[in-house]
């Protein structure tokens, strides 16, 4: 009686962890590009970026996304404008697209060179990168991404 308990134990346990490969491997990693860098305010100490990052999800469900870290840095990474994390929960339904906005606040001293080039040629190079963690129905994943470009006064160029 005790074999045939464990022998139904192990098959349990061995057709759960078959359907969650199963289940990752069906899985398809969403896309996340950086959409667009808004200029949302300025000042005379600093200003207010909306960082606008676009996510796919190429999958036949829903992606529930719990947590979304970022890094914004500038002039080739020697400066570091913000980092951090949103908990806000979004959704992306199934082989559909969900705009996500990271608020970023940044101060001229705290650019130095960078902020200098903003402020003598309007312009300054960027790098966006962080993940995002979504929960599915196969388990939790994190996903990472990365985007560099030229921020402009006038608007961002690539």
């Amino acid at each position: 009686m005790k074999r045939l308990a464990l022998m139904m134990a192990a098959s349990a346990a061995l057709a759960t962890a078959g359907c969650s490969l199963l289940g990752r491997a069906a899985f398809e990693q969403p896309v996340v590009k950086l959409k667009d860098v808004k200029l949302a305010g300025v000042g005379v100490m600093g200003g207010n970026l909306d960082v606008v990052l676009s996510v796919y999800n190429p999958n036949h469900y829903r992606l529930d996304a719990t947590k979304l870290t970022y890094q914004v840095n500038l002039a080739g990474d020697s400066v570091n404008v913000a980092s951090g994390e949103l908990t806000d929960k979004f959704t992306v339904q199934d082989n559909a697209t969900q705009d996500v906005v990271i608020p970023v606040s940044f101060t001229y001293l705290g650019l130095g060179a960078a902020g200098r080039s903003i402020l003598n040629t309007g312009a300054v190079n960027y790098h966006v990168l962080g993940e995002v963690s979504v929960g599915t129905t196969v388990g939790t994943f994190k996903v990472p991404y990365s985007s560099t470009g030229r921020f402009a006064m006038s608007g961002v160029t690539r």
